[in-house]
């Protein structure tokens, strides 16, 4: 019987070489129809990925040989395999100045692949800039540095911690758009009908909707959460654009991917579908606010099982009482709390 990291590996090589497979479609691919004779988008779908938005500093390039991919994943894989290793019951409790962390690695579903477009490694989704990174301009990227500040260091009441906390939009950018992989739930639900089309997202319970009869977006004044969308097909593709964004969405924390949003970005995203098991997501950020450019990603999206159970956030929200109950004890103790990464 194979070892944990061995069948870790060779699940890795697996996925990617099915990854390969599903990204070089046929040419000449048609898109099967729906009822509305409309290309066909709906099912569960993932972007779980070792790839991220933007490129680490260890890649030069946006592609990698399978090679170089294969011995990254091999890597990876054995890494993941030491964290989810059960935690020795025999150790007791860790000392209380230390650090415990984590119990270990099993509730987490990065991926164990590197994502694949045309069949080439990617290192990063960002395709333009081409070094692969987010183009703050000065001005946002003084922002974003005080978006996040204040974000670790507010503890006075639920209304500054971040919306993942709160429950009320998913980590990170993963309820979108931009759509983007985190480290765990990077499932989503499409489901089409005439007039519109819906994406319920894994993480957070989030259910976008995508208008396809009214190309208007309403009065500035009324921002929802994931902004304002409505779409429209071109051939085969779905064409969403969204803008209207929350003021309090702006900072989408995510580790080293945490981004930062204007209430007035225009994201405009593309579905296509290339094959029976993947679509092709494309999208590009338009912000002046915040960037010196407009920049473009893209990524795949992966069929997957379903169905898509609920995430029960508020039911079993434990973290944001004991954070608030957290600060009033340092307070009564006339402690400082020092500023953690809450980015993910």
């Amino acid at each position: 019987m194979l070892k944990l990291d061995q069948a870790l590996a060779a699940l890795a090589l697996a996925a990617a070489l099915a990854a390969t497979t599903a990204i070089a479609h046929a040419a000449g691919y048609q898109a099967p129809k729906n009822g509305f004779g409309e290309p066909d988008l709906q099912g569960t779908w993932t972007n779980a990925s070792l790839t991220s938005l933007q490129r680490p500093a260890m890649f030069k390039t946006l592609t990698l040989t399978d090679a170089e991919a294969a011995a990254l994943e091999k890597r990876r894989a054995a890494a993941r395999a030491s964290q989810d290793r059960p935690t020795d019951p025999k150790l007791g409790a860790p000392p209380v100045a230390d650090d415990p962390g984590g119990y270990n690695a099993s509730w987490t579903d990065p991926g164990v692949s590197l994502g694949r477009v045309d069949g080439k490694v990617r290192t990063s989704w960002i395709v333009d800039p081409a070094n692969g990174q987010l183009p703050y301009s000065p001005a946002g990227h003084t922002a974003y540095v005080e978006a996040l500040r204040k974000a670790r260091n507010s503890w006075d009441g639920p209304e500054n911690r971040p919306l993942g906390e709160r429950c009320i939009l998913g980590f990170g950018s993963t309820a979108g758009p931009p759509m983007l992989n985190v480290l765990y739930n990077n499932h989503y639900q499409i489901v089409q009908s005439k007039d519109a089309v819906v994406i319920l997202v894994e993480m957070n319970h989030d259910a976008r909707i995508v208008r396809l009869s009214d190309r208007k977006h309403p009065t500035p004044d009324i921002r929802p959460w994931m902004g304002d969308s409505f779409g429209w097909w071109e051939g085969d593709t779905l064409v969403v654009e969204t803008t209207n964004f929350n003021p309090g969405e702006s900072l989408r924390p995510y580790f080293s991917n945490s981004i930062l949003l204007s209430p007035n970005a225009k994201v405009t995203e593309r579905f296509t579908r290339v094959s029976d098991k993947q679509i092709l997501y494309q999208f590009q950020v338009d912000d002046p606010a915040t960037y010196s450019q407009v920049w473009k990603a893209e990524m795949p999206l992966n069929s997957a099982p379903g169905p898509v159970y609920e995430y029960a956030c508020h039911e079993g929200n434990y973290a944001l009482p004991g954070i608030l109950a957290g600060a009033r004890k340092a307070d009564q103790e006339g402690r400082k709390i020092e500023a953690v990464d809450v980015s993910g």
